[in-house]
């Protein structure tokens, strides 16, 4: 049996999602000689689904506070290298519209693919071998060089990046894949979890996935996180962009804080009763929530009936309840909807200038699949983007 002849590149990129792409561009352009292979038919893949078709593509807001990681400082290296405006100044060199919707989250005009057609023209200028649709084999490491065996192909070069994501969106081709090559080359992985993802309900809270559907905007609780924004009720649970939010943060057996009432003063049960004491307290929370949800934290709380026949002592306490409403969840909907995978490899592992890992010269990780995981709204965007660049400008 003849052993394949191994093509040569400077770097060998394992992914060609958006981390990828914006490393293998960046080497590249710096004269490099890049091959990225991934498994999946097409580039890209989580750019294409990612904000409803139209890609979340960064965040104004994208500083280091806005990412969980077991070190909470790596991020802060390459994010300041690389930033928000960065990239949209390439988002504009290419003409992309955008708009910005809410809270910084920045979105195309047009479609996702015009973000994935830039990366890909980025990657041309710089003559990148892209080969898709073959699974990898198997990579090894010897003399300082890693060889990676693709399909019926073979490539050695001196630096491999691992950019293949997380587990998460497991219907897009996601794997762990990231977690087991890190692990073979001794590095260590915080254990992987899903982030960004609904949480579920159930015992006597099980009632409340009669709403399904409805949404209201109220601040969330996890921990020490807290979040203000839509939450949506749905008929395993919880979800909307707040839930979302927390859920990176929410730890098994631990509850869930709702402030249905975010906006209202404190005393606004009182102050109502003194104004409208012939209301009915369903009536008065239904002007303040939607119609459904009101009936059925009034019927919860036990207070049914018009404002004025309700003692003061009994208005406050529905008041407080209101403000701080206990959900416990027993679970989430796992990666199958989980936008991102928190946890990953180490950052103890890697350099925060470099991305590459301190123990095996040559090997980088980037991305998902390492353990920084960002805010919902285009953030885990920017770490790809930030990320890519960093090992890009290194290797």
């Amino acid at each position: 049996m003849t052993t394949a002849r191994a093509a040569c590149f400077d770097a060998i990129i394992l992914g060609a999602g958006g981390a990828g792409l914006m490393c293998a561009a960046t080497a590249a352009q710096r004269g490099r000689h890049v091959l990225v292979i991934d498994h999946a038919d097409q580039p890209g893949k989580k750019i294409l689904i990612s904000g409803g078709g139209r890609c979340n593509f960064t965040n104004l807001g994208a500083a280091p506070d806005r990412y969980l990681s077991s070190n909470p400082h790596f991020p802060k290296s390459a994010l300041r290298r690389y930033t928000a405006q960065d990239f949209l100044a390439l988002v504009e060199k290419h003409r992309i519209a955008w708009h910005e919707k809410t809270l910084g989250q920045l979105f195309c005009d047009g479609s996702a693919r015009q973000i994935v057609a830039m990366l890909m023209g980025e990657c041309a200028k710089g003559a990148v071998r892209i080969s898709l649709g073959r699974p990898i084999r198997d990579v090894a490491h010897a003399d300082g060089r890693y060889r990676v065996s693709y399909g019926d192909e073979v490539a050695e070069a001196p630096a491999l990046v691992i950019a293949t994501g997380g587990p998460s969106i497991p219907k897009m081709g996601a794997t762990g894949f990231a977690y087991d090559l890190a692990r073979k080359f001794g590095l260590k992985v915080v254990e992987p979890r899903p982030a960004l993802v609904p949480l579920t309900l159930g015992g006597e809270e099980v009632l409340f996935r009669e709403l399904s559907g409805v949404a209201t905007e109220v601040t969330a609780t996890a921990g020490k996180a807290s979040f203000r924004e839509a939450a949506l009720f749905t008929h395993r649970g919880l979800s909307g962009p707040v839930i979302l939010k927390v859920s990176s943060y929410w730890k098994h057996g631990e509850p869930v804080g709702i402030d249905f009432l975010p906006a209202q003063a404190p005393d606004w049960a009182l102050a109502a009763k003194r104004a409208r004491p012939r209301v009915h307290f369903h009536t008065l929370l239904g002007e303040l929530l939607p119609g459904r949800l009101a009936e059925t934290l009034a019927k919860r709380i036990g207070l049914w009936g018009e404002l004025g026949n309700m003692p003061n002592a009994k208005l406050d306490a529905a008041n407080r309840r209101l403000a701080d409403w206990r959900f416990h969840p027993n679970g989430t909907e796992g990666f199958a909807k989980a936008e991102v995978t928190a946890g990953g490899i180490s950052t103890a592992e890697l350099s925060s200038q470099t991305m590459e890992a301190r123990s095996v010269p040559g090997l980088y990780a980037i991305g998902e699949g390492v353990d920084v995981t960002g805010w919902l709204g285009g953030y885990n965007f920017q770490w790809a983007w930030a990320s890519g660049w960093a090992a890009g400008q290194a290797i």
